[in-house]
């Protein structure tokens, strides 16, 4: 059996884990053993949850050590890999073979069974979260029993399980729908009035493959606008020269490289100022080669129907001196819908709003339930592994198909090997 060690403490710190052993299996056998030698398990990936989602009081699985990728399949244009790859290391595969993912996560090194079991992340008009790439899941069930579902089947288990939250069971593998490999640019923009949103939004969202929008709350305004672009005819999009890109809805082009927190070094973040690059190394906001040991910052996300967006902002700026002192910076961006079930874009073109918080957890807990009181008119719904007081009915409430994957749950781990508190809260 591969090593055991013991993780404490989430990625950001302000999380303990009740667990009192990590396992790292090296084979699908080993993983079905721990399963059935352990009464409860729960699988640990880069520890970047900010609440109890992936914590258990008996085992922890780390898939660290299957991490391969299995099969690049050029006539489907899907890949195999292992739950254990993470996003820097099928990035630079993908890209090495001509081929991309449609999105990425902010950080590399997180995995990819992870970011889609929460339907982390997603930037862009036409971009669903990243759980919107998976066309095909295997998973070890409760019983030990492996099960494969793919997106053809039509039996809508499938899009109950992409997004399965860890309650389904262990996801040793994912195959991912790609694209051929493109190259973009990426501008940043400063000062941006919250007022431009009421006319603009829709051009203001659409004028890039993704355009992210960041504020500090300090004012009625965003710090900056981050614009991301495909060079190619195919995008649509096509990218402008910098020289003619100096003014956006009253925005200034920036001349200097710039990071999302005002006053923070941007060395490790992606290149800009319309410097062409690869899309693995523009689509997130930090270079590829960046990956911090630790996080002092503590996060929240909330997903909007789109056309709430700027109805959103207004609301907020209400709060604005209490949201304010407490925050590194918010970035606002749009996500496509999607039919997963349990994903907060399920049936709507949403727009997230996140929060980077300083880590200050006691004042955030006070400052959470005021922003929630003020997002509840647009049916707002959290993201399930970041910070948030809603309480456990009300979320329930928010997914219509909440029964269907309660059922499917028990279906998968009818004697509660993958439950924990958190499920026992906000699912069971």
């Amino acid at each position: 059996m591969g090593k055991i060690m013991r993780y404490e403490r989430n990625w950001a710190g302000n999380y303990a884990y009740e667990a009192a052993a990590c396992h790292f299996p090296e084979s699908l056998e080993e993983a079905r053993a721990l399963i059935a030698g352990n009464r409860r398990v729960k699988v640990i990936g880069t520890r970047h949850s900010f609440n109890g989602i992936a914590d258990t009081d008996v085992a922890h699985i780390s898939l660290a050590r299957l991490n391969r990728v299995i099969a690049l399949d050029r006539e489907t244009n899907r890949v195999t890999v292992e739950g254990g790859i993470t996003y820097g290391d099928l990035s630079r595969y993908l890209h090495e073979q001509g081929y991309a993912l449609h999105n990425l996560a902010s950080l590399p090194h997180i995995t990819v069974a992870g970011a889609c079991a929460t339907a982390t992340h997603g930037s862009g008009d036409g971009n669903g979260s990243l759980a919107t790439a998976v066309s095909g899941i295997e998973l070890l069930k409760g019983d030990g029993e492996l099960v494969r579902l793919t997106k053809d089947e039509s039996d809508g288990r499938f899009a109950g399980a992409v997004v399965g939250l860890g309650a389904l069971g262990i996801v040793t593998k994912l195959t991912l729908d790609v694209v051929p490999s493109f190259e973009m640019t990426q501008h940043v923009f400063e000062g941006l009035s919250f007022d431009e949103l009421a006319d603009g939004f829709d051009d203001i969202a659409s004028s890039g493959y993704s355009v992210s929008l960041f504020t500090d709350w300090k004012g009625p305004s965003f710090n900056q606008v981050w614009r991301k672009r495909v060079l190619t005819e195919a995008s649509g999009i096509p990218d402008i020269p910098h020289a003619e890109s100096r003014n956006f809805f009253g925005a200034a082009a920036s001349t200097v490289k710039l990071h999302p927190v005002p006053g923070v070094s941007a060395e490790n973040c992606s290149d800009q100022q319309g410097i062409a690059g690869p899309w693995h190394e523009r689509l997130p906001h930090f270079r590829m080669d960046f990956t911090p040991s630790a996080g002092e910052e503590l996060q929240s996300e909330y997903f909007v129907p789109r056309r709430h967006a700027y109805d959103m902002v207004k609301a907020l700026n209400g709060l604005s001196g209490r949201i304010a002192p407490l925050l590194f910076i918010s970035e606002l961006r749009t996500i496509k819908a999607d039919d997963l079930w349990m994903s907060p874009s399920y049936g709507q073109d949403a727009v997230a709003l996140h929060f980077t918080w300083k880590p200050d957890w006691e004042a955030v807990r006070q400052v959470l339930p005021l922003i929630e009181e003020k997002l509840e008119p647009f049916g707002a719904r959290p993201h399930w592994s970041k910070l948030f007081t809603m309480a456990p009915a009300k979320l329930r409430s928010l997914y219509v198909k909440h029964p269907e994957f309660r059922e499917l749950a028990r279906e998968f781990d009818p004697h509660g090997k993958f439950r924990n508190a958190y499920l026992d809260t906000y699912i069971y």
